[in-house]
C-alpha cells in the first residue's frame, strides 16, 4: 500500500519534523508571493489600483478563513486515518472535503457577485477605485473555487505526509502567475490590456491550473490516495465531524484578525509615526510566523498519523519537538533583530520617528517570541487531533480578553503612552503559550474519537 512510504509513525521524529517542515515552510512562502507579485504589478498602474486590490483583498482572505476551516478538519481526520492504516475512511474525507469546497465555493460567487458595490462602498472606496475593485471582486468570487480546492487538496495530501507535491504544484502555478500578470495587466504581445482585472485573472489561470494537477494527482494514483468517480457521494455524517473540528479553527483565524484591527485602532490615537512603525513590525511579525505556521502543520500530521497508530506518548513528543526545533529558529532571528532594530526598521521606512518608535516596539515583542512559538506550534499540533475548540477558547482569552483591554489601559492611564501597547502584546504573547502548552500538557486531545 502507497501509504507507508508517508508514514509517520516510526523512526526518527527530528527527520520527520524536518521532512514535512521544509517543504510545508516553502509552500507557505510561495503562497505569500502570490499575492507580492500581484501588488508589485499592481502598483505600475497606479495608487486607485492599488487601493482597488487592497480592499478587495479582504474577500479574499475571507475564503482562506473559510478553507482554513475545511482544511483543518480535513488535515485531523486523514492523518488519524492514515496512521490507523484506513485508506477508505481516508480517502472518503478527501471526497467529503472536496464536496465541502464546491458548495462554499457557489455561495461565495453568489455573494461576492452581487454585493461587491456595497460592500466597497462600505469600506469606503472613493468613485475612481470603485469600478476597478468591482471587477477584481467579481472575478475572485467566481474563481473561489481554485482558492478553496486547492488549499482544500494540498491538506488532505500533507495530512496523509505528502507535503513535497503541493510544494512543487504551488512553486508551478507560482511561476505561471508572474508570467501571466504583466501579459493581462498592460496588454504585452497579443493579450489585451485588462488592467486590474488582468491581475484577477492571471491568479484565477495560475490557480485553476494548480488545481486541476492536484486532482490529476489524486484520480491517477499518483499519490497516496486513489480516489475513483463512482466514490463520490455526499456523506453528511464526515462532513458534519469535519465542520465541527474546523469551525474553531477558522474562528480562531478570526479572532487574531479582529484582535489586530482592534489594536491598529488603539495605535492610531498616538499618529501616523506609530501606525507605521507597528505596520512594520506586524509585516516582520508576518515574516517569522511562515516558519511557524510551515513547522505547526507539520506536527498536526505527525500527531493525528500517531496518534491514529495508537502512539499517543510519541504524538505529544513530536508536537513538543517542532516546538522546539521552531523555538531554535526564533531564537536566531530575533537574536538579529533586537541587535539591530533600527538598521531592520529603516530598511521600510527612513523617518527618524519612524525608526525610533518601531525599534522600541520591535525590541519589547521579541522577549516574548519565544511563547510565541509555543501557541502557534503546540495549538497547530492539537489541531492535528482534531482538538480546536480549546486552543480557540485560549486564544480568545489572551488575545481579545487579556491584549485588547490591557493595551487600552496600559497606553491611556499610565505614562508609557504607545509602549504600553507593546508591552500589553507582549504579556498577551507570554499568557497565550503558558495556556497553550498548559492545555496540551493535560492531554485531552489524545482522546479525541471520530
Amino acid at each position: 500500500m502507497k501509504i507507508n512510504k508517508h508514514n509517520f509513525t516510526e523512526g526518527s521524529i527530528t527527520k520527520n519534523i524536518l521532512r514535512l517542515a521544509l517543504p510545508m515552510m516553502t509552500s507557505i512562502v510561495f503562497h505569500d508571493l502570490f499575492n507580492i507579485v500581484d501588488m508589485f504589478f499592481v502598483g505600475k498602474l497606479g495608487p486607485e489600483a492599488v487601493a482597488a486590490v487592497s480592499m478587495s483583498g479582504l474577500l479574499i482572505h475571507m475564503i482562506i478563513i473559510a478553507a482554513v476551516g475545511i482544511a483543518t478538519g480535513t488535515v485531523a481526520m486523514i492523518a488519524v486515518y492514515v496512521g490507523a492504516k484506513e485508506q477508505e475512511k481516508a480517502e472518503n474525507v478527501v471526497v467529503q472535503a472536496i464536496f465541502m469546497g464546491l458548495f462554499i465555493s457557489i455561495v461565495i460567487a453568489v455573494l461576492g457577485y452581487f454585493l461587491a458595490k456595497p460592500c466597497l462602498k462600505l469600506l469606503g472606496a472613493a468613485d475612481d477605485v470603485l469600478p476597478m475593485g468591482i471587477k477584481y471582486i467579481r472575478i475572485t468570487s467566481i474563481g473561489a473555487f481554485s482558492i478553496l480546492l486547492g488549499i482544500i487538496i494540498s491538506a488532505s495530501l500533507r495530512g496523509a505526509g505528502d507535503a513535497v507535491t503541493p510544494m512543487r504544484i504551488l512553486i508551478f502555478s507560482t511561476i505561471i502567475n508572474i508570467i501571466l500578470d504583466p501579459l493581462l495587466i498592460f496588454g504585452i504581445w497579443k493579450f489585451p490590456k485588462l488592467g486590474v482585472a488582468g491581475s484577477a485573472f492571471a491568479t484565477l489561470i495560475a490557480r485553476t491550473i494548480s488545481v486541476l494537477l492536484l486532482f490529476r494527482v489524486i484520480f491517477k494514483g499518483h499519490s497516496l490516495f486513489q480516489i475513483k468517480l463512482n466514490r463520490f457521494h455526499i456523506d453528511i455524517r464526515t462532513m458534519w465531524k469535519m465542520f465541527k473540528i474546523g469551525i474553531f479553527g477558522s474562528l480562531q483565524m478570526l479572532i487574531r484578525n479582529i484582535s489586530n484591527l482592534v489594536i491598529m485602532k488603539i495605535v492610531s490615537l498616538y499618529g501616523t509615526f506609530a501606525v507605521a512603525a507597528f505596520g512594520i513590525n506586524i509585516r516582520l511579525i508576518m515574516l517569522m510566523h511562515m516558519f511557524g505556521v510551515g513547522i505547526g502543520n507539520a506536527s498536526a500530521t505527525l500527531v493525528g498519523q500517531n496518534l491514529g497508530a495508537g502512539k499517543p506518548d510519541r504524538a505529544e513528543k513530536s508536537a513538543l519537538m517542532a516546538a522546539g526545533f521552531y523555538e531554535l529558529i526564533i531564537i536566531f532571528i530575533s537574536s538579529i533583530f533586537f541587535i539591530f532594530p533600527k538598521e531592520i526598521i529603516g530598511v521600510f521606512n527612513k523617518h527618524p520617528q519612524v525608526i525610533q518608535i518601531g525599534s522600541i516596539c520591535l525590541r519589547i515583542l521579541l522577549t516574548s517570541f519565544i511563547f510565541v512559538a509555543l501557541s502557534i506550534v503546540l495549538g497547530k499540533a492539537m489541531s492535528g487531533a482534531g482538538y480546536t475548540m480549546i486552543p480557540m477558547i485560549v486564544t480568545a482569552i489572551a488575545l481579545i480578553g487579556l491584549r485588547i483591554p490591557l493595551s487600552f489601559t496600559l497606553s491611556q492611564y499610565t505614562d508609557l503612552k504607545a509602549n504600553g501597547i507593546w508591552i500589553a502584546i507582549a504579556t498577551s504573547n507570554v499568557i497565550l503559550g503558558i495556556l497553550m502548552t498548559i492545555t496540551l500538557k493535560k492531554g485531552k486531545w489524545k482522546t479525541v474519537k471520530y
